[in-house]
């Protein structure tokens, strides 16, 4: 096996794809039914492999997760205020937006990054509905705190679950707390039918209500459940996570074998501190984040950063800027998030994929090494 050039470049994520012979399969019998969207075959197929491998009662597909989020939240008629965290993406505070409810951002936990138990119970109020915490970066929050929590306030759980195919607490899928679950199948994650996402739920009737409201509303007797929208998968999508599937168990173990072998080059940098992995977790591996001390370090995140790209090495500041740091929601922060804030201006993602080689991650590792060295 060649080694890579020290020049080429590093990404730092690579979608899987599957041989290319898996998916004509597929697109053979989409031009033979002509079937292009609205609940083919192939989609009602890949609904339940998926229920199959992840042990799930229900799923609902989507064209992408932020619609699956949307159609989730209006699932449940809220009305009023959800708790939510200010370390993800925006796409799940404009769920929240779109469905005309009010964020309200909680901080978050400095060793899983996910959102506080203790921060959400002072957050609530007579107005607040619902709390959408998110499984940041895989690793699962607090289920069973917040089941109770939730409970004991009389408020629905959904769960952003974005990053969360095949994560197993014990020998249950994370999809299966909260009373939704919602998962991305972009073309980033550990995971993907191109584009992509997915509602779980529990029940049958649930289901349905999603199942019509991703169809403008309409259900399976063509009358209306509900002020809905076109948010459908379609068949090619489908088609590609279907070709997908029987390749993730090879994926998750090589992007844990390569996660396994940075904490081992990692450790003995100091001023760098790696996200706490959980105890009887089956984790995906779909990050490496690793937390900069610029006074330890001896250079910020932003320098490190900087320094990796100029020698081709791809990174990401991710989740920054915080939700709450743009104009449009910043005007819903309430409350100081200091370690949310914390995180965010010293977070970096280090490249991670399927096929990334152990040379390269320790080109990576001299990068960062250099930089500790000489800053």
């Amino acid at each position: 096996m060649n080694k890579p050039d020290k020049n080429e470049e590093i990404p730092l994520m690579k979608p899987f794809l599957p041989p290319i012979e898996d998916i004509q399969a597929y697109l053979v019998r989409i031009w033979e039914s002509r079937q292009l969207t609205n609940t083919g075959s192939i989609q009602t197929e890949f609904e339940k492999a998926l229920c199959d491998y992840l042990g799930v009662k229900h799923i609902c597909l989507f064209a992408n997760g932020t619609l699956a989020l949307m159609i989730a939240l209006k699932a449940l008629n809220l009305k009023g205020e959800i708790i939510t965290t200010p370390f993800t993406s925006v796409a799940t505070a404009q769920a929240i937006y779109w469905n005309s409810l009010k964020p309200v951002f909680a901080d978050i936990n400095e060793l899983d990054f996910n959102i506080h138990p203790d921060e959400i119970e002072h957050a609530i109020t007579p107005a607040t509905c619902a709390i959408l915490p998110v499984h940041v970066f895989g690793n699962p929050c607090q289920v069973e705190v917040l089941e109770k929590l939730a409970q004991k306030h009389n408020l629905k759980l959904i769960y952003d679950a974005a990053h969360c195919f095949g994560v197993k607490t014990g020998s249950e899928s994370i999809l299966n707390f909260g009373a939704l679950s919602v998962l991305s199948l972009h073309a980033t994650k550990v995971f993907n039918s191109i584009e992509g996402g997915a509602v779980i739920c529990h029940d049958e009737f649930t289901k349905k209500t999603i199942d019509a409201l991703k169809n403008t509303g309409l259900d399976t007797n063509h009358e209306l459940a509900g002020y809905g929208m076109n948010a459908k998968m379609n068949e090619v999508q489908a088609s590609f996570g279907l070709s997908n599937l029987p390749y993730v168990d090879k994926v998750i173990a090589l992007r844990k074998i390569a996660s396994l072998k940075y904490r081992q080059l990692l450790k003995e940098i100091r001023g760098l501190k790696l996200m706490k992995e959980p105890d009887f977790v089956r984790l995906n591996y779909t990050y490496f984040p690793v937390i900069v001390d610029p006074e330890k370090f001896g250079a910020s995140r932003d320098e490190l950063s900087v320094h990796l790209r100029k020698n081709n090495i791809v990174t990401r500041n991710y989740f920054h800027p915080l939700v709450t740091d743009y104009p449009e929601f910043k005007i819903y922060k309430t409350r100081d998030l200091p370690v949310a804030r914390k995180i965010a201006d010293n977070v970096l993602c280090l490249p991670l994929f399927h096929d990334i080689k152990e040379e390269e991650i320790v080109r990576i590792v001299k990068v960062i090494s250099s930089v500790n060295r000489n800053f």
